[in-house]
């Protein structure tokens, strides 16, 4: 620590504690916590400053019982900015450093909160409790599925809370509306469908770009390869979100929310038995006129997957074009709206069925379609977690690692079957055969023929532009591999860049 921030700690009493408490060795775990808990502050480190990490940073700066000590950002000007942030609202400035390792060396720091781009924010986490911190992820908590299972494993071979980003489950809106249904409000539920209709536009041509001078790639990319000297999208940040090197599309980016939310009101807690996925990137040839154009994103912005869990089923679609005016009737009914964003779920039951309409608002309807019950109000996630780590039991957190790790690899499974599926172009009558023979609660007809009026609605040319179908894949829940496909199996992980590798499971 530098001296400056040595003389902020030293100026309150409550930070000369914790900083004995990291100084002496004999001091016992025990110990620690009682010390803690009678200084009431922890101390945090903020990894990743951009978008969410901003939530972040007001959670923890808005507390009483936390201090922020660290801010963590490959790009200095948004560090810098950050703790200039946090010196205006709090008086102490945090530390700003490039490289996470640096916090995990210092034995003061309590959490380390995470909101970087998807590809780091299982190593970050794991190493975090392996440096005996506890860890704030945010969703996906994985990039791919062995890393959601190697931060489960570390959870609980450290014995670190670690919380998951999907504050909905601290929201009690939420939280009444699934009980609300698992004392059988709408019936015997047995299907949910998950929608992320969010307007997503093109990132831009494919091409060489220059990378930011202000951002140290290699820390950025990570376990990431690297691409080239240059970028190949235009916008540095956010737009990661859309390449498959760093990010899950919005299968992952907003897809865990609402897939989390219908396993929470399916009372499912493992991972499905298969799942089959089907879509494209398409649209944006029509939108700039050109037939030639090639945007620089590599994950579909239209995907529709279907997960099998024997007696129950749950479908998550996700749509990148317009989705104003759309031709779906039931859907725009129970949301209330014909324009813009719809971002929920739907439970349907056999006596009503209940939408998610929001992260503060939840609708039960009677099987006539009229109004049974409602439920509003927002909560705090962060609150839970900090709550979390007082008492040092795992088992008061809203959305633990386990959550977290079953909720994310829904987009990974979903994405895996897509990615092996890009290839296999199909026509609406072949789409139609495949999904004849799928498995389902749902009527797979019927969603087919609304995302393909989705495409239209949109100017996609299906004859010119066909939609990629993936394979139906067969999964094993406790052994987390695929039954029926080497090559599934085969990029079920990842090629990590030394030394930024993330240990399996069993090497946490």
């Amino acid at each position: 620590m530098t001296e400056r921030t040595r003389r902020q700690f030293l100026q309150d009493s409550v930070f000369v504690a914790a900083a004995a408490v990291s100084a002496n060795p004999m001091f016992s775990s025990i110990a620690k916590a009682q010390a803690r808990s009678a200084n009431e502050r922890l101390l945090c480190a903020v990894v990743g400053c951009r978008g969410r990490g901003g939530s972040h940073i007001s959670a923890f700066s808005g507390r009483k019982d936390c201090a922020i000590a660290y801010i963590v950002d490959v790009d200095e000007k948004v560090g810098q900015d950050c703790c200039r942030s946090v010196e205006k609202r709090t008086g102490r400035r945090p530390r700003w450093v490039k490289d996470m390792r640096e916090v995990f060396d210092d034995k003061s720091v309590d959490i380390v909160s995470t909101a970087t781009p998807n590809h780091w924010h299982a190593l970050c986490g794991v190493w975090a409790m392996q440096a005996g911190k506890d860890a704030y992820i945010e969703k996906p908590i994985s990039h791919d599925i062995p890393e959601g299972a190697a931060l489960v494993a570390a959870a609980k071979k450290y014995k670190r809370i670690c919380q998951v980003g999907t504050q909905c489950r601290s929201n009690p809106a939420l939280r009444n509306a699934m009980k609300f249904l698992a004392d059988g409000g709408i019936g015997q539920v047995n299907f949910a469908r998950g929608l992320c209709y969010k307007r997503r536009k093109s990132i831009g041509a494919l091409g060489d770009y220059p990378i930011p001078p202000e951002v140290d790639f290699n820390l950025w990319s990570g376990p990431a390869p690297y691409t080239s000297p240059k970028l190949t999208r235009e916008r540095f940040h956010y737009d990661w979100h859309w390449q498959r090197l760093y990010g899950n599309g919005d299968s992952g980016n907003q897809g865990p929310h609402q897939t989390d939310i219908a396993r929470w009101g399916l009372g499912i807690n493992r991972h499905p038995n298969s799942v089959i996925a089907y879509g494209g990137r398409l649209g944006y040839k029509a939108e700039r006129s050109d037939p030639d154009y090639v945007d620089a994103g590599d994950t579909a912005n239209t995907e529709i997957a279907i997960y099998d869990y024997g007696d129950k089923c749950m479908v998550f679609e996700t749509r990148g074009l317009s989705v104003d005016n759309s031709a779906d009737k039931q859907i725009n009914k129970m949301f209330d709206s014909t324009r813009g964003n719809k971002i929920g779920v739907i439970f349907h039951g056999t006596a009503g069925s209940m939408v998610q309409k929001s992260y503060t608002h939840c609708i039960a309807f009677d099987l006539k379609g009229s109004i049974i019950k409602e439920f509003k109000g927002g909560g705090d996630h962060f609150d839970n977690f900090v709550q979390a780590v007082r008492s040092r039991r795992a088992e008061d957190l809203n959305s633990d690692a386990f959550q977290g790790h079953l909720s994310a690899a829904l987009a990974h499974l979903a994405n895996i079957s897509y990615y092996l599926g890009e290839n296999n172009k199909v026509s609406t009558a072949q789409a139609k055969a495949m999904l004849e023979k799928v498995k389902s609660r749902d009527d797979n007809i019927e969603t087919l023929n609304r995302t393909v009026q989705h495409f239209r609605d949109n100017g996609v040319d299906l004859d010119k532009y066909p939609m990629s179908m993936g394979p139906l894949l067969t999964f094993d829940p406790d052994r987390e591999v695929f039954t029926n496909s080497d090559a599934a199996n085969r990029i079920l992980n990842r090629e990590y860049r030394k030394p930024f590798v993330c240990p399996a499971p069993d090497r946490v």
